[in-house]
């Protein structure tokens, strides 16, 4: 296997499919996205298999429950918690399954909430946020990380594959910004300094990227994703929505340069999560890559090297035939951009 966790030719998705048979998502991923196989999360069966639910499941000597408004810390893994862990243990059988008839995948991605996203969606007890308790926030930091290694251990065991990890920071944004809003709804928790946000951060990227000997992806699918931040912290790859971007000038523009420069991958969301109304042809949906490799100084080449094409979140919500479709599509435009590299 070569040293690159992807190259030019890769494709991925984000991970969350439609659906609720994990044996079928598994065997289509499998087969579809051999390059770089998104381990498949399925939303749509409820609680324990949503981003916070799923990984909530992963952490180690720490457990949570599912309240009216959320979930919270809880004094000892109950009913909801056990049903993400059952529910990931059957994914986990399912990637095996498939692995097996289809032939192992040259590397599985592995997705879970980071830090950040998973300490703003969880309560204490007194109904704070767990980001607001440094203490808290550490103990989740450190058993997330240690729960994602131990499941990386386990996929690669089950697969033979290499295994890379996606943190999911949704949140991380809205942390930075102080826009997270308190219990009551009428205010808002204070922003976290962005060298204290990069800080954790890079801590827990350190780690996983050590135990995996692979580089850790980032996913933040924000109009402007915090992309300074994520690369000082250690990223490897910054997983975020083209389509979303606009005309990038700027202190942004900067920010994805130097990315780009210092050996950053770009995962670029390029591919609509659900159908659109009208065709998706294959010359349009790569327009954003091909502007954005062109305002910043970038070849051809660059582009088929420095990114992997993926929809441009998650598939959850789209129909079975979409999430193939989509899918497909995502291929299709690693090989363009890898063809006219070579022209």
């Amino acid at each position: 296997m070569s040293d690159a966790a992807w190259g030019p030719g890769i494709a991925t998705a984000i991970g969350s499919m439609p659906g609720s048979d994990p044996v079928e998502v598994a065997r289509t991923v499998v087969g579809e996205l051999p390059g770089l196989m998104p381990f498949p999360e399925l939303p749509g069966r409820g609680v324990g298999a949503d981003i916070l639910g799923r990984t909530a499941g992963l952490l180690v000597d720490l457990a949570v429950e599912v309240v009216p408004s959320g979930y919270r810390v809880a004094a000892r893994p109950g009913r909801d918690q056990r049903r993400a862990v059952d529910l990931l243990r059957w994914d986990l059988d399912a990637v095996e399954q498939a692995a097996s008839e289809a032939g192992a995948p040259r590397a599985v991605k592995v997705q879970a909430a980071g830090p950040w996203t998973l300490s703003a969606g969880i309560e204490l007890h007194r109904g704070h946020r767990v980001l607001t308790d440094q203490g808290a926030l550490r103990d989740f930091a450190e058993s997330l990380t240690e729960g994602l290694i131990a499941h990386a251990e386990q996929v690669a065991a089950r697969t033979g594959s290499r295994v890379v990890v996606q943190l999911d920071e949704p949140a991380l944004p809205a942390v930075l910004a102080g826009a997270l809003p308190t219990p009551s709804g009428y205010g808002r928790v204070p922003a976290v300094p962005e060298p204290d946000a990069q800080r954790l951060l890079a801590e827990v990227i350190e780690k996983l990227a050590a135990a995996t000997e692979s580089p850790v992806v980032v996913h933040c699918c924000a109009a402007r994703p915090p992309v300074a931040l994520l690369r000082r912290a250690g990223a490897g790859a910054i997983a975020l929505d083209a389509t979303k971007l606009g005309d990038v000038t700027g202190s942004f523009a900067d920010e994805l340069g130097e990315a780009w420069e210092e050996g950053t991958t770009l995962f670029l969301g390029l591919v609509p999560s659900t159908q659109p109304a009208g065709e998706a042809r294959l010359r349009q949906l790569a327009q954003p890559a091909l502007g954005l490799a062109s305002r910043l100084g970038f070849d051809r080449k660059a582009l088929a090297e420095r990114s992997v094409p993926t929809p441009t979140c998650g598939l959850a919500g789209a129909t079975p035939a979409w999430s193939r479709r989509a899918i497909s599509l995502t291929r299709d435009l690693a090989k363009l951009f890898a063809d006219e590299a070579e022209q």
